[in-house]
C-alpha cells in the first residue's frame, strides 16, 4: 500500500519529504503535495521528514483521512500538477496553518 498526504499539508506544504523520496513520487499543486500511488514503493522514508505528520500509510488512514487516498491518486494525474523532487521554501504564511483542522475547503486544485 502506498503512502498518502493528508490534510495537515494543506497550506503548509513543507517539502522536506520530497528530497528523500527514492522514487520521486511527490506531485505538487498550488498549496498541497500528493504522492503518486503508481510510483510509491511503500518505503516510508518520507514519513518522518514531514514536520506536521501529514504522510500516512494508505492502509492506516483514519476514517477522516480516507478521502485523501483517492484525492492523492486523482491529483497526482491532474493537469497542471507537476512532479517535485527538491525541497523548497514553504508558503510565506505556513506557520499560521500548522495544526489547523478543517482545511480541505482551502485546497487549491488549479494553479
Amino acid at each position: 500500500m502506498p503512502f498518502v498526504v493528508t490534510e495537515p499539508c494543506i497550506k503548509c506544504k513543507y517539502t522536506d519529504c520530497v528530497s528523500v523520496c527514492p522514487m520521486d513520487c511527490f506531485v505538487e499543486g498550488p498549496n498541497f503535495l500528493v504522492i503518486d500511488p503508481e510510483q510509491c514503493i511503500d518505503c516510508s522514508v518520507c514519513v518522518p521528514q514531514c514536520p506536521v505528520g501529514a504522510i500516512v500509510g494508505a492502509n492506516e488512514v483514519t476514517p477522516a483521512q480516507a478521502p485523501f487516498v483517492a484525492l492523492n491518486a486523482r491529483l497526482a494525474q491532474a493537469p497542471g500538477w507537476r512532479p517535485i523532487t527538491r525541497s523548497q521554501a514553504p508558503p510565506a504564511d505556513h506557520q499560521a496553518w500548522v495544526g489547523v483542522s478543517g482545511k480541505l475547503d482551502r485546497l487549491q486544485t488549479a494553479w
